[in-house]
């Protein structure tokens, strides 16, 4: 993960393990700016990218040059994660990253996605 030490990577990286072990979805984070289309479209389209494995997976992508957060969720993960769910979390995740924590908001988003899917297993 650009940007990032190795030992946050490791920790994003276990965080990312430890919600798909307990909820059974697909979580990926990407780190970056969109290409055209604007940034809710290139969201859209990593998680498009996973293909058989989207309806069951959520896709985290962070604009942090651009201040910007998306959470798209595939059809299946969907019924798990309601939208009220990420936007919440979403919201958590955006005023870590307004100090500049950007780790910690990761950490803390992956971690409350898996356990809210988990709870709606």
């Amino acid at each position: 993960m650009r940007g990032l030490t190795a030992a946050q990577a490791d920790d994003i990286r276990q965080a990312l393990h430890t919600a798909e072990r307990r909820s059974g979805l697909r979580f990926g984070v990407f780190l970056g700016e969109p290409a055209a289309g604007g940034r809710r479209h290139f969201a859209e389209r990593l998680h498009a990218a996973l293909g058989a494995e989207a309806p069951d997976a959520v896709v985290v992508f962070v604009d942090f040059k651009g201040r910007g957060l998306e959470i798209v969720t595939g059809e299946q993960a969907r019924r798990r994660l309601s939208d009220s769910a990420c936007r919440l979390t979403a919201m958590s995740m955006a005023t870590a990253f307004s100090v500049g924590d950007l780790v910690g908001g990761l950490l803390y988003g992956i971690a409350a996605l898996g356990e809210q899917a988990a709870a709606h297993r």
